[in-house]
C-alpha cells in the first residue's frame, strides 16, 4: 500500500518554468527599482527602512513561487492505491478455450487444465464467463454467463472419452470464440493448451481476435499424452502466457477492475489522491503577504 502514482502526470511540465522563474528572481538581485544602482547606500538603507523601496517583494517572489510550486506538485495527483477500492464488475466476457485433444485429455495434463479453468472461472470477479472446448473441431460449451458457477461441473467432468474427434486444431477455437465474443467489448480469452497443431491458420485468427479488441492469455500445459505441441508457438499467440501450473500474471490481468483499468475517469477510484491536500499547503507561504505593517 505504500506505492506512490501520479494520476496526473502532466503536471510535471510546470516544474521546469518555475525553476526558470526562480532562477530568474535570483538573478534580478533585490527588488528595488534599479534605485539601489543610482543612490547612495546609506541614502538607499534609509529609504528602505522607511518602507519606500519595497523591501519585501524579494521574500514576496519567493512566496508566490513557493506556493506555485506547492500547487503544481498538488495538481500532479499524488496518490496511493486504496484498501477500500470499489470493486467494479467489468463488462467485457472471459471466454475459456479448453483443449480437449487427445495428447492433453488422455495423460495427467488434463487435471492441470482443470485446475486452471476453475481458477479462471475464480478471477473472473464478476465478469459474464464461458467455456468452448477443442479437438479436431471447436464446440461451445456455453455462452458467457453471469454465474459462471454453472460451469464448475462442467468442467469436473471432463474426461479422456468428453470429445468426438481427434486431432488438435486452435484454429478452429480462436474462429469460434471470436464469433462468441463478438458483440463482447474489453474481452478476453484464455487458451489453454499444450500447444499442438498451432500453425499459420492459428495465428491468422490469433491476429483477427486483437483487431477485434479481444486480450488473448495463454496458459501452457505440460505432462501431455504423446502427440506433437509447441509451447514456443502457442505463447506467441497470446499478448500473455504463463504455465498452467502458475498461472498468477493471467488470473492478474482478469482479476483487474475492467472499468476501472480501461476508464480513466474511473482509475482514480482506485486510489487516494493526496492532490487536493498538498495544494492546500499552497497556503501558508501566501500568509505572510498579508502580514499588516506598523
Amino acid at each position: 500500500m505504500s506505492e506512490l502514482v501520479l494520476l496526473r502526470p502532466g503536471w510535471l511540465l510546470a516544474l521546469p518554468l518555475l525553476a526558470a522563474l526562480a532562477l530568474w528572481h535570483w538573478r534580478q538581485g533585490p527588488a528595488a527599482g534599479g534605485w539601489e544602482r543610482v543612490m547612495p547606500p546609506a541614502m538607499f538603507e534609509a529609504m528602505r527602512t522607511l518602507g519606500h523601496m519595497g523591501g519585501g517583494a524579494r521574500r514576496q517572489g519567493v512566496a508566490l513561487l513557493a506556493s506555485a510550486l506547492l500547487l503544481s506538485l498538488g495538481l500532479c495527483g499524488p496518490a496511493v492505491p486504496r484498501a477500500d477500492a470499489p470493486v467494479l464488475a467489468g463488462s467485457g466476457a472471459v471466454l475459456i478455450a479448453l483443449d480437449m485433444s487427445p495428447s492433453v485429455a488422455q495423460g495427467p495434463a488434463l487435471a492441470d487444465a482443470q485446475a486452471a479453468a476453475a481458477a479462471v472461472l475464480t478471477a473472473a470477479s464478476g465478469r459474464p464467463v464461458g467455456m468452448l472446448l477443442y479437438s479436431g473441431e471447436a464446440y461451445e460449451v456455453a455462452a458467457p454467463t453471469a454465474d459462471p458457477a454453472t460451469l464448475e461441473s462442467q468442467i469436473a467432468v471432463l474426461a479422456g472419452d468428453t470429445m468426438p474427434d481427434g486431432g488438435s486444431r486452435p484454429a478452429s477455437a480462436l474462429a469460434l470464440a471470436r464469433q462468441m465474443l463478438r458483440a463482447s467489448r474489453g474481452a478476453d480469452l484464455v487458451l489453454i493448451s499444450d500447444g499442438g497443431g498451432v500453425d499459420g491458420a492459428a495465428r491468422a485468427e490469433a491476429g483477427r481476435l486483437a483487431g477485434d479488441g479481444v486480450r488473448l492469455s495463454v496458459l501452457t500445459l505440460t505432462g501431455s499424452a504423446g502427440g506433437v505441441s509447441d509451447p514456443a508457438a502457442l505463447e506467441a499467440l497470446g499478448s500473455l502466457a504463463a504455465p498452467a501450473r502458475a498461472p498468477s500474471p493471467v488470473l492478474a490481468r482478469l482479476a483487474q477492475r475492467g472499468a476501472l483499468e480501461r476508464d480513466p475517469a474511473l482509475s482514480t477510484l482506485a486510489y487516494l489522491d493526496l492532490g487536493p491536500c498538498l495544494a492546500a499547503l499552497a497556503g501558508l507561504p501566501l500568509l505572510g503577504l498579508f502580514r499588516r505593517r506598523a
